[in-house]
C-alpha cells in the first residue's frame, strides 16, 4: 500500500516517513541498500496502450516521469486523473483500519469527500472570493443610498432652519439688553453698599484694635501671677518631696525600731521561760531534799526498830520455860555427844555449811538485783514521763515552726505584692508624669487656656441630652466622628464636609425626626442630621485611585469611633463623595479639568474645583471651622490630663503603703529569728535530749531483761542447793540419831532434833527478821544514793540556768539601750516632719492666695476677652458681609464676562476679570483677595443705566425693579429655552446640502451597477459548483441504497444520503444513515463492527461508481466482520469485478481470500478450498 501510494504522488507524511529517503529499505537502521529508490505503475487501457508512471527517490526529493518522460507532479497527477485515479480523493485505495473511520465521518467531513470526489473543490476558493466581493458591493451599495437619504433629509432641514434663525436672533437681541440693565443696576448698587460696609468695617476694627492692646497688657500682668504662683506651687513641691523623703526616713527608723523591740521581746521571753524552769527546778529540789531527808529519817527508824527488837527477843527467851531441861552431866554428854556427832559429821557439815552460805549469797543477790530491778523501773517510769515532756515541747515547738512558716509564707507575698504594687506604682507613676508632661506641654503650646462660649457649651449640652435620649441610635457629631489622617489635610476635608461639619449622625430617619422635635421643643438652635438608613450613597470610582499624586477624601478620613464603624464609613462616603484631594492648587485643577472626565477636588489649603467648573477657594471662616480639629485634640488632651492626675494621685496615696511593707519585713524578720530559735531547740530536743532518753530506757529495759534472766537464774540455783541441802541435812540426822540414839532414850525423846528445834527455832526466827531488816536497810540507803545523785544534777541545773538568765538580762539591756536610742531617732524624725507639714500649710496658704489673685486676673482677663472676641466676631461678621458683597460683584463682572455683555469700564477691561468661579462656601486665600483688589481698581460707566434704575433709594424698590427685569430676562429665556437653538449659519450651509447631495447620488448608481457585476458572476461561479457537486452527490445517494441492498442480500435494507442544506449542499454537512436488515433505525454510532464496515463499504463502492478507477486495492477491510457478513461481501465483490472493477484485497481470513479469484502473497495450500 505504501508503494502504491508513493507512486501515485502522495506526500511523505501520509507515508508514515519523516524523509522520503526513510522508505528505501534498511533506512530505519542507518544502512541504506541504496541511495536511491523509484516505483513504477503501468497502466494498460482498453486499447492495450500502456502507460508506466514512475517516482524516484532522490536525496529528499522526487522525481516524476511517465513512459520514461520527467514530468512536474501536477502533470503527473493530471494523467492520473485522466485515467480515473484522482489523489487527493484516494479513491482507488482503501487503507487498513480506514473502513470504519469512513463510516464515522462527521457530515462536514463526508462533504469535503464528496467534493474532492466531484471536483467542486476547484471551484470553491474562486466561490468564497466572488461571495466576499458581492458581500462587500451590497455594503457599499446599502451605504451610498443612506448617504443619499441623508443627504436629502438635510436638505429639507437647513431650509426649515433659515426661517428658525431669523426669529430667534430677536429674541436673543431683546435678551442681551435687558440682561445689560440689570447687571450694571446690580454692580451700582452692589458698590454703594461695599462703601457702607467698608466704613463699618474700620470703625470697628478700631475699637478691637483697642481692646486687644488692654488684653495684652492684662495678659503680661497675669503671667507674672502665673510665676508667683509658679514659684510658690515649686517651694510648695520642694516642701512635699523633704516630707516624703523625711516620711521614709522615718519609715526605716520605725521599722529598725520595731526590730529592735522585736530582739528585746524575744530575750524577755527567752528568759521567762528560763525563770520558769528555774523556779520548778527549785520546787523539784527542795522536794527532793525533802525526800532525801525522809528516806535517811526512815533508815535511822529502822535501826532504832531493829535495836528494840532485839532487846525484846532476849526477854522473851529468858521469861519463857523450857519443857526439857538437862543437867550438867546430861548437858556436858549432850555436848560430848554433839562435839562427837560433828567430827563424824564434819565433811557432811562442812558441805552444809557451804550450801547454806551459797543459798545466803543467792537469796542477798536475788535480793539486791530485785531492789535494783525496781531502782530500773522507777528509773524507766522517770525517763518515760521525761520522755514525754519532752516529746510534748518538741511537738509544741514543731506547731510554733509551721506558724511561724505559714506566718513567714504570709509575711512573704504579702512583701511580694506590696513590692511588685510599689515597683508598678513607681514604674506608672514615672510614665504617668512624662506622659502628663507632654500632655500639658501640647495644652500650653495650643494656648486653649480660654473657656468654650456659650453657644457651643449649649449645643454640648443638647447633644448630650440626644444621647440620653437615644443613647444607641445617636452617635455624635461628625467631626467628633471622625478625623483627618493628618493635619495637612485639615482645611482640605473642611472644605469638602462643608455644611455636614457639625451634622449629627444617627442610625435612621425616625430617631432623626424625633430628635428635630425635641429640638423645637427645647427651642434651641436648629441642627443638621444624617440618619445612616436614609442616606443615598454612590459607590466610589475605584479608578479615581489610580491617578497618581492623588488622594481620594475617603482614605485621608479615619473614623474615631468604637462602635458601627462600617455605617459611619458610609456616612464618611456620603459627604465625600468622589471628592480628591491634591498637594496644590494647580494640581488640583490639572486633575479636575484636563481629564476627559471632570472630577471634584479639592487642594491642601482648600481651595475646591467642582465638576460644573466652579471654583471656590479658602476663607479665615475656613481657617475658623478647621480650628474644631485642634480644639477636638485638645479636648481629648484635657481629659487625658484630668485621668493622669487622677491617676497619679492614686499613685501618691499607693506610695504610702512603704510604711506597711517596712513594718512587714520588719514583723517577718522577728518571726524568721523566733523560727530559727525554734528550729534550734527543736533540734537539740531531737537529735540530744529525747534521744538521749530513749537510749536510757532502751538500756534500762535490757538491764531489767538481764536482772530478770539473773533472777531466775538465781531461783534455779538455790532450789537445787535446798535440796542438796535437804539430803545433806538428812545424812547428818541419821548420823545424830545413830550418836544420840540412847541419849535422846535418856531424856525422853524420839530425837536430839526435837529438843534442838525447840530451842533453835527462836534462833530461826530471829535470823529471819534480821536478814528482812538488813534487806530493807540496803534498799533505803541505795534510794538515799540516787536522790542524792538526782539532787547534784538539779543543782547543777539550776547554776547553768542562773547563768542563762544573767546572759539574757544582760542583752535585754543592750538591746533596751539600742531600743532607746532608736526611739529618740523616730521623736526626732517626728519632730522634723511635723515642722515640715506646718511649712507646707502655710505654704499651701501662701499657694491659696496667689491662686485666688491669679483666678482673679484669670477672670477679668477672660471678661475682656469675651469682649474682644464679641468685637472680633463682630469685625469678622462686617468683613464676611463685605466679602460677600465683593463675591457678588466678582460673580456679576464674570457672568457679564461670560455673557460677553457689552459693560463700558473707564478704568481697566473685562479681560483683567479672574475666571475663578467663587461661591459663598468659598473661603478667603491671598489669591482670591488678589481678585477682589483688582477688581476693586475697574471703574464702570453707569451712564447706560436707565434712570429709574439708578435713582432707587429703599430696598424694596430696588427689589421690586430688580424682580422686573428678571422676571422680563426669564420670560424670554423661557422662549428661548422651550425653542430649540437654530443653525444660524443655515444659508451657508444650504449650498454646501446640495454638492453633496449631487455627489452621493453619484456614487449610489456606481455602486449599484459594481454590485449587479459582482452578482452576476458569483451566480456563474456558484451555478458550476453546485452543478459538479450535485451531479455526484445524487449519483452515489441513488447508487448507495442498491449496492447496500445488494451487499446485505435484502430487500428491506436501506442506506439513506441527505444533505443538510439542499440550495448548496456543500456549505452543509451531509448525512449518512443506514437500516441493517430485521433491525430498526438507528444512527452510525449504534450500530455493530460489521454493520459499520458494510455500509462504510457500500459508500465506497458508490463513490467509485461515480468515478471508476482502473483498479482498487481493499486493505483488511475484512476485520470487523463475521463468517456471513465476509460471505456477502466477497459475493458482491466478485459480481463486480467480472463486470465492473478490478479489485484487489488484502486479506487474513480464509473466509475472505478463498473466494478469490487469484492469490498472492503467503497463503494457506490450495488443495484444501
Amino acid at each position: 500500500m505504501d508503494a502504491l501510494s508513493f507512486a501515485m504522488g502522495e506526500r511523505a507524511a501520509f507515508l508514515r516517513v519523516k524523509h522520503l529517503r526513510d522508505l528505501i529499505h534498511g533506512a530505519h537502521i542507518g544502512q541504506p541498500v541504496s541511495k536511491s529508490g523509484s516505483v513504477a505503475m503501468r497502466y494498460r487501457d482498453d486499447e492495450d496502450k500502456e502507460t508506466v508512471f514512475c517516482r524516484r527517490i532522490s536525496g529528499d526529493s522526487s522525481e516524476y516521469s511517465i513512459n520514461g518522460v520527467h514530468v512536474t507532479l501536477a502533470k503527473y497527477t493530471e494523467v492520473l486523473e485522466k485515467i480515473g485515479i484522482v489523489i487527493k480523493a484516494r479513491n482507488c485505495l482503501v487503507f487498513q483500519g480506514a473502513v470504519e473511520s469512513i463510516a464515522l465521518k462527521d457530515p462536514k467531513e463526508r462533504t469535503k469527500m464528496f467534493e474532492l470526489i466531484s471536483q467542486s473543490k476547484e471551484y470553491a476558493a474562486e466561490y468564497e472570493k466572488k461571495k466576499e466581493a458581492l458581500h462587500k458591493a451590497k455594503e457599499d451599495t446599502q451605504f451610498q443610498y443612506n448617504k443619499k437619504k441623508s443627504a436629502v433629509a438635510e436638505r429639507k432641514q437647513v431650509s426649515q432652519e433659515k426661517i428658525e434663525a431669523q426669529q430667534y436672533q430677536t429674541l436673543v437681541d431683546s435678551l442681551h439688553q435687558n440682561r445689560l440693565q440689570l447687571s450694571l443696576a446690580e454692580l451700582y448698587h452692589n458698590e454703594k453698599g461695599i462703601s457702607v460696609l467698608s466704613n463699618t468695617l474700620s470703625e470697628k476694627q478700631q475699637v478691637a484694635a483697642a481692646q486687644n492692646n488692654k488684653l495684652v497688657n492684662l495678659e503680661q500682668t497675669v503671667k507674672t501671677y502665673k510665676k508667683e504662683h509658679g514659684r510658690l506651687s515649686r517651694e510648695q513641691q520642694r516642701i512635699e518631696k523633704e516630707i516624703r523623703a523625711q516620711e521614709h526616713v522615718l519609715s526605716q527608723s520605725r521599722s529598725q525600731y520595731i526590730k529592735a523591740k522585736v530582739n528585746t521581746s524575744h530575750h524577755y521571753k527567752k528568759a521567762e521561760q528560763v525563770r520558769d524552769a528555774l523556779k520548778k527546778s527549785k520546787k523539784l529540789m527542795a522536794l527532793k531534799k525533802q525526800q532525801l531527808v525522809e528516806g535517811r529519817q526512815e533508815i535511822t527508824e529502822l535501826e532504832r526498830t531493829w535495836r528494840s527488837y532485839e532487846k525484846q527477843v532476849q526477854k522473851q527467851a529468858v521469861s519463857q520455860g523450857r519443857d526439857i531441861e538437862l543437867n550438867e552431866d546430861q548437858l556436858e554428854r549432850y555436848k560430848e555427844l554433839k562435839e562427837l556427832a560433828r567430827k563424824q559429821g564434819a565433811v557432811l557439815s562442812q558441805q552444809a555449811d557451804k550450801l547454806r552460805w551459797e543459798v545466803s549469797a543467792d537469796f542477798e543477790k536475788m535480793a539486791f538485783d530485785q531492789r535494783r530491778k525496781k531502782e530500773v523501773e522507777v528509773g524507766i517510769r522517770n525517763n518515760q514521763t521525761q520522755l514525754e515532756d519532752l516529746t510534748r515541747r518538741a511537738e509544741k515547738l514543731e506547731e510554733y515552726t509551721k506558724t511561724c512558716n505559714s506566718s513567714l509564707e504570709e509575711y512573704r507575698q504579702q512583701e511580694e505584692s506590696l513590692s511588685a504594687e510599689l515597683q508598678r506604682g513607681r514604674q506608672r507613676s514615672v510614665e504617668v508624669n512624662q506622659e502628663l508632661g507632654q500632655v500639658l506641654e501640647e495644652l500650653r503650646n495650643a494656648r486653649l487656656d480660654s473657656q468654650e462660649s456659650k453657644f457651643r457649651m449649649q449645643r454640648k449640652e443638647l447633644l448630650e441630652k440626644l444621647q440620653r435620649l437615644h443613647p444607641e441610635s445617636v452617635y455624635g457629631r461628625l467631626f467628633d466622628l471622625c478625623s483627618p489622617i493628618h493635619k495637612k489635610y485639615q482645611l482640605a476635608v473642611t472644605k469638602v464636609f462643608g455644611r455636614y461639619m457639625n451634622a449629627i449622625v444617627v442610625t435612621t430617619e425616625k430617631v432623626a425626626r424625633d430628635c428635630i422635635y425635641f429640638i423645637k421643643e427645647e427651642r434651641a438652635a436648629p441642627e443638621t442630621f444624617l440618619p445612616i438608613d436614609y442616606l443615598d450613597v454612590s459607590p466610589l470610582n475605584e479608578r479615581l485611585r489610580e491617578i497618581p499624586g492623588v488622594k481620594m477624601v475617603v482614605d485621608v478620613v479615619q473614623v474615631n469611633a468604637a462602635t458601627g464603624v462600617p455605617q459611619l464609613r458610609k456616612v464618611v462616603q456620603f459627604v465625600c463623595g468622589n471628592a480628591l484631594v491634591c498637594e496644590t492648587i494647580k494640581e488640583a485643577r490639572s486633575v479636575a479639568f484636563d481629564k476627559k472626565e471632570r472630577s471634584k477636588t479639592v487642594s491642601l489649603d482648600g481651595t475646591m474645583f467642582t465638576k460644573s467648573g466652579v471654583i471656590s477657594g479658602g476663607s479665615y471662616d475656613l481657617r475658623t471651622k478647621a480650628r474644631c480639629w485642634d480644639e477636638k485634640v485638645m479636648t481629648r488632651l484635657k481629659e487625658r490630663k484630668e485621668q493622669l492626675t487622677a491617676e497619679l494621685r492614686d499613685l501618691m496615696r499607693l506610695k504610702r503603703k512603704e510604711s506597711d511593707l517596712k513594718q512587714i519585713i520588719a514583723q517577718a524578720h522577728g518571726a524568721q529569728t523566733r523560727l530559727k530559735y525554734s528550729k534550734t531547740e527543736l533540734d537539740n530536743l531531737r537529735k540530744k535530749n529525747i534521744l538521749k532518753c530513749q537510749a536510757e530506757i532502751s538500756c534500762m529495759e535490757s538491764e531489767i531483761a538481764n536482772l530478770d534472766s539473773q533472777i531466775q537464774m538465781q531461783q534455779q540455783s538455790v532450789e537445787t542447793k535446798n535440796e542438796e541441802m535437804k539430803k545433806i541435812r538428812d545424812q547428818i540426822d541419821r548420823m545424830e540419831d545413830l550418836v544420840f540414839h540412847d541419849f535422846c532414850a535418856e531424856i525422853g525423846v524420839s530425837s536430839i532434833r526435837e529438843y534442838e528445834q525447840e530451842h533453835l527455832k527462836h534462833q530461826e526466827e530471829l535470823d529471819k527478821k534480821r536478814l528482812e531488816f538488813e534487806s530493807h536497810c540496803a534498799r533505803l540507803n541505795a534510794q538515799v544514793e540516787y536522790e542524792q545523785e538526782q539532787l547534784e544534777q538539779l543543782r547543777a541545773n539550776l547554776h547553768k540556768m542562773v547563768e542563762t538568765i544573767d546572759k539574757e538580762e544582760r542583752t535585754m539591756a543592750e538591746r533596751r539601750k539600742e531600743e532607746e536610742t532608736l526611739l529618740t531617732a523616730v521623736e526626732d524624725v517626728q519632730n522634723k516632719l511635723l515642722e515640715l507639714k506646718n511649712q507646707l500649710l502655710s505654704m499651701k496658704t501662701q499657694v491659696a492666695a496667689a491662686k485666688s489673685e491669679l483666678d482673679q486676673k484669670t477672670q477679668s482677663f477672660q471678661e475682656i476677652n469675651k469682649e474682644l472676641v464679641k468685637s472680633q466676631r463682630q469685625v469678622m461678621s462686617a468683613e464676611t458681609a463685605l466679602e460677600q458683597k465683593r463675591l457678588v460683584r466678582h460673580n456679576l463682572l464674570l457672568a457679564c464676562k461670560i455673557q460677553s455683555l457689552p459693560i463700558t469700564l473707564l478704568s481697566g477691561s473685562l479681560n483683567e476679570i479672574s475666571e475663578t468661579q467663587l461661591d459663598t462656601e468659598s473661603e478667603s486665600t491671598s489669591a482670591t483677595m488678589h481678585i477682589y483688589d483688582r477688581e476693586a481698581e475697574l471703574v464702570i460707566d453707569y451712564s447706560g443705566l436707565r434712570a429709574e434704575l439708578r435713582n432707587v433709594q429703599s430696598e424694596q424698590e430696588l427689589e421690586a425693579c430688580m424682580e422686573t427685569l428678571k422676571e422680563s430676562v426669564s420670560s424670554i429665556e423661557g422662549v428661548l429655552h422651550r425653542t430649540t437653538a437654530p443653525n444660524l449659519k443655515a444659508m451657508e450651509k444650504m449650498r454646501e446640502v446640495k454638492d453633496k447631495l449631487q455627489g452621493v447620488k453619484e456614487a449610489f448608481d456606481a455602486s449599484t451597477r459594481s454590485a449587479r457585476k459582482c452578482s452576476l458572476e458569483f451566480e456563474q461561479v456558484k451555478a458550476q459548483r453546485c452543478h459538479l457537486f450535485s451531479r455526484c452527490f445524487e449519483h452515489v445517494a441513488v447508487v448507495i441504497d442498491q449496492i447496500y441492498k445488494r451487499i446485505c442480500r435484502n430487500s428491506s435494507a436501506q442506506a439513506i444520503l441527505s444533505a443538510e442544506n439542499p440550495d448548496e449542499p456543500y456549505l452543509g454537512g451531509i448525512n449518512y444513515n443506514c437500516v441493517a436488515p430485521g433491525k430498526r433505525f438507528m444512527t452510525m454510532d449504534n450500530l455493530s463492527g460489521g454493520e459499520k464496515a458494510i455500509a462504510a463499504l457500500a459508500l465506497v463502492f458508490a463513490i467509485h461508481s461515480f468515478r471508476p478507477a482502473p483498479f482498487f486495492i481493499l486493505d483488511e477491510v475484512d476485520a470487523a466482520l463475521d463468517n456471513s457478513n465476509i460471505g456477502k461481501v466477497t459475493r458482491f465483490i466478485r459480481e463486480e469485478s467480472r463486470e465492473n472493477m478490478q479489485i484487489i484485497v488484502i486479506s487474513l481470513k480464509e473466509e475472505f481470500f478463498s473466494k478469490s479469484d487469484a492469490l498472492l502473497g503467503v497463503y494457506s495450500d490450495v488443495t484444501n478450498f
